[in-house]
């Protein structure tokens, strides 16, 4: 998994630099300002899936949320709070369903 840093947004206008999705997912920081920007550039549906860490107070595992992103579409993602953050490492993690032809930026507002 890589880890993706933030592109900060500015008032003029920013044009994300986007890069390949991970075969094994990508991480982000915790950021209550910041987002993920998924290009699906391929001909069919894609799911980006946010892991939630823990467990709720009845015991079953959070759930993690899955985000349809259609085929030829871009959609944001997030903000990732703190309590999205795996307690081990402290990234919040993020896997697709297909990575061809799919492109990500981590954009911060």
């Amino acid at each position: 998994m890589a880890t993706i840093p933030y592109q900060q947004v500015a008032i003029p206008g920013t044009v994300p630099a986007l890069a390949a999705a991970s075969v094994g997912g990508d991480n982000v920081v915790p950021n209550n300002r910041g987002a993920l920007m998924v290009r699906n550039g391929s001909a069919a549906s894609i799911n980006v899936t946010v892991a939630v860490p823990g467990n709720s107070r009845y015991g079953p595992a959070n759930p993690d949320p899955v985000i349809a992103v259609a085929a030829g579409a871009t959609t944001l993602i997030g903000p990732f709070p703190f309590d999205l953050a795996d307690p081990i490492d402290g990234l919040v993690a993020i896997t697709y369903s297909a990575v061809a032809t799919v492109t990500v930026a981590a954009v911060q507002i």
